[in-house]
C-alpha cells in the first residue's frame, strides 16, 4: 500500500518539475502582450534567471494591492509595454500623501 501511494505522488508531482516558464525575451512585444491579455495573470521569464507575475488588469491584483505598468524587454523591443505587475502601496503611494 505505501509503495503504491509514493509511486502515485512521484508520478503527480513529475509532470510539473518539466513545465518550463515563458520568457519575454524568447517573443515579440505582441506575442508577450497577447499573451499576458489572454491569460489574465502569468509568471514570465524576464531574461535569465529574472522572473515576476504580470497581470492584465488590477482585478487580478490582492484587493490591497495596486497595479503598475510594467515594461520588459522582448525578442524586437527592449522596453514593451506587456503589462502590470501588482504591489503593496506604500505611504508615498496615496493621492494627495506628504513625502
Amino acid at each position: 500500500m505505501m509503495t503504491r501511494i509514493a509511486v502515485t505522488l512521484i508520478l503527480t508531482a513529475s509532470p510539473a518539475a518539466a513545465q518550463t516558464r515563458p520568457s519575454s525575451t524568447d517573443m515579440t512585444c505582441q506575442q508577450t502582450i497577447r499573451l499576458v491579455q489572454a491569460r489574465g495573470a502569468l509568471v514570465l521569464g524576464t531574461g535569465g534567471m529574472t522572473y515576476d507575475r504580470f497581470v492584465r488588469d488590477r482585478s487580478f491584483c490582492e484587493p490591497t494591492e495596486l497595479a503598475k505598468r510594467a515594461f520588459r524587454p522582448t525578442r524586437d523591443n527592449p522596453n514593451c509595454l506587456i503589462g502590470y505587475t501588482c504591489y503593496e502601496p506604500g505611504a508615498g503611494d496615496w493621492f494627495g500623501a506628504d513625502d
